[in-house]
């Protein structure tokens, strides 16, 4: 697959942008106007620039409002074609994107806009140049792609090609099947955009919220799978418009660019009748967490080891050669590493006490570790004594790691790491870790997304709003199949909220909070509450709404404000959930019952982030 990015897609000065994505590893670039009309150097040195990068000029775009144009108007927009003739011959490019006409004054004539790219042909073929047509979602008389295409054919000219655009064609709801219709000869250009499915004029829509595969909701595997059954084979280039993006690092979104093109061309390849096989190994379908992994120093491993006593757990062995300690409950295993030379000791040092890892149980580790290479996910390693175990792992989100472990294997790693303590965990009823909630800054938020969902057999749930005390967090979980992995993603544009305070603290994005699965709520709160846990205080307020919305019986809600225990349901399924205070400023613990509930308590999140926030000294300032 030739790949290719949009100039406009990432932040920066161009000369800037056209380095991140020369070192993300695309093979092209479309050089955008505005980039170029503020850029100090030429288009000759931008040319010089791109040769040296090793990219191709994939297109120079876009030409605006040039087709059907009245009489008075005809003659000025053939001369700005021709100016814009000059400035790809700078640039080394031979093709220019014109998009479909907006202006009041263009006519939708079909013979006089057929006549228009007639001419144009005509002009561009003594430069030995190209134009490929693209129908703008909001052009004013051509806004299909079957629309542009049939133009493209009758127009019959050799340097009159077209450009398909995914969110243009996928915003209309046009079927993919018809791309079938189109000449594969005839197709000069594929610009790729994801995007959420939203209530939201074309242009707004298309201006502000397009994404990276993946990261969106239209059909984009599919209408990709369509292109490739007419043998196209040229560039598959990005094209979005996201205020994120724009906001955010250069390397960071040109590279998630990259490897979004590279989930796109894998899922394509898994669609019915794919013409052609995957190229890298499934997404990885975790079956459990093995542990999670804190990096800690001694008086942290004191503090959180109070916790975690209170929760139920004990220390049930200890690392033959490091200072390292498996706590234990159930089928969960919380490990406090508490080094003084290797990873968890340097995340330790910027980050403080954190969960530095997690360790996920998958059917086929080679084959997880080589989708991992192939979608540019760096793979892990550090120095391992005699006989220890050299887990493979990669780099995840905010500088942390994710081992693999081969399903059956996890007995192997604690009886050669980990010696028995002898103790047992006397337990409140903890099972299994339910959910796992990473914070980071708002303009990772979909990079973030676009981690999990490429590396990993999940689904999205749908993005929701969640009202902080001082503004709006943005939320989003991904679920594998079984449930057994249960990542929710949350970030804000509101500084003093406590998920960007989090972030402040920490010192980049991570885990904020554990969730915990039990069978019965209640005794775990009043075990945990006797026990000597720190827990959200919850106000009467909440409860005296509670009993008058679901109409739940009244000792049952009095029982809840005692444990102060916060409840959901949806249809029948029911949801109940009590919140520890927070660890060294950073991570807090949840413990959920779930009654046939699907979600995560959205309903709930204000009440218990106004309560955190009426204990400032226990979250990151």
């Amino acid at each position: 697959m030739l790949t290719s990015i949009a100039t406009v897609s990432i932040s920066g000065t161009l000369d800037t942008k056209l380095r991140a994505i020369a070192a993300a590893g695309f093979d092209g670039v479309e050089v955008f106007e505005n980039d170029l009309l503020s850029c100090p150097l030429s288009p000759t040195d931008i040319g010089k620039m791109l040769r040296d990068l090793g990219l191709v000029c994939t297109v120079f775009q876009p030409f605006r409002d040039f087709e059907g144009m009245p009489d008075e108007l005809r003659a000025r927009t053939f001369d700005r074609a021709e100016r814009k003739f000059d400035l790809m011959a700078a640039l080394g490019t031979d093709l220019m994107l014109v998009c479909s006409n907006v202006s009041p004054h263009a006519s939708g004539d079909r013979n006089r806009i057929i006549d228009d790219f007639s001419e144009l042909g005509e002009r561009l073929a003594k430069r030995d140049l190209r134009v490929g047509y693209e129908a703008l979602a909001w052009g004013r008389h051509v806004f299909d792609h079957r629309e542009a295409w049939g133009i493209v054919r009758d127009v019959a000219h050799p340097n009159i090609g077209l450009i398909l655009d995914s969110f243009h064609s996928l915003a209309h709801r046009i079927p993919s099947s018809s791309i079938g219709d189109i000449d594969r000869g005839k197709l000069f250009l594929v610009q790729i955009a994801d995007a959420p499915l939203m209530q939201l004029d074309h242009l707004s829509w298309a201006r502000h919220f397009r994404n990276f595969p993946g990261q969106g909701e239209f059909p984009v595997a599919e209408y990709a799978a369509e292109i490739m059954r007419i043998g196209y084979d040229g560039y598959w280039s990005l094209e979005i418009f996201n205020d994120r993006f724009r906001a955010g690092s250069a390397s960071g979104v040109a590279t998630d660019g990259y490897r979004s093109l590279q989930v796109m061309q894998d899922a394509a390849a898994r669609v019915p009748r794919a013409p052609f096989a995957p190229v890298m190994p499934v997404p990885a379908d975790v079956s459990r967490v093995a542990f999670i992994e804190f990096a800690v120093d001694e008086a942290e491993a004191a503090a959180l080891g109070d916790m975690l006593s209170a929760l139920g757990f004990a220390a049930t062995g200890r690392h033959r050669r490091k200072s390292v300690v498996r706590w234990q409950q159930g089928d969960i295993n919380i490990v406090l590493n508490t080094e003084v030379e290797g990873f968890a000791h340097s995340h330790d040092v910027v980050h403080g006490g954190s969960v530095c890892a997690l360790g996920l149980v998958v059917p086929d580790v080679e084959a997880a570790m080589a989708r991992a290479a192939a979608l540019a996910i760096p793979a892990f390693a550090q120095a391992v004594g005699p006989d220890e175990m050299q887990i493979p792992s990669v780099r995840g989100i905010g500088g942390s790691l994710i081992y693999f472990i081969a399903a059956g294997g996890e007995d192997e790693v604690w009886a050669r790491e980990f010696v028995a303590t002898g103790v047992a965990a006397p337990g409140i009823g903890l099972t299994a870790i339910d959910h796992i909630a990473q914070t980071m800054i708002y303009e990772e938020f979909l990079g973030a997304l676009l981690y999990y969902v490429a590396l990993f057999d999940v689904t999205k749930t749908p993005q929701v709003e969640i009202a902080d005390p001082l503004g709006l967090v943005q939320s989003q979980a991904v679920e594998s199949r079984n449930k057994a992995l249960r990542i929710t993603l949350n970030g804000s544009l509101a500084q003093q909220t406590l998920s960007n305070r989090f972030v402040a603290g920490y010192m980049g994005a991570g885990v904020q909070h554990i969730a915990f699965a039990c069978p019965d709520a209640f005794a775990a709160a009043e075990a945990a509450r006797a026990q000597g846990l720190a827990m959200l205080d919850i106000p009467r307020n909440y409860y005296d709404d509670l009993q008058a919305r679901y109409g739940l019986d009244g000792a049952l809600v009095e029982r809840m404000a005692a444990l102060g225990i916060l409840y959901d349901r949806d249809g029948d399924a029911e949801y109940f959930q009590f919140y520890s205070r927070a660890f060294a400023k950073r991570v807090f613990f949840e413990i959920v019952e779930r009654r046939d509930y699907a979600g995560y308590g959205a309903a709930n999140a204000g009440i218990r982030l106004a309560a955190q926030s009426r204990f400032k000294s226990d979250l990151a300032a």
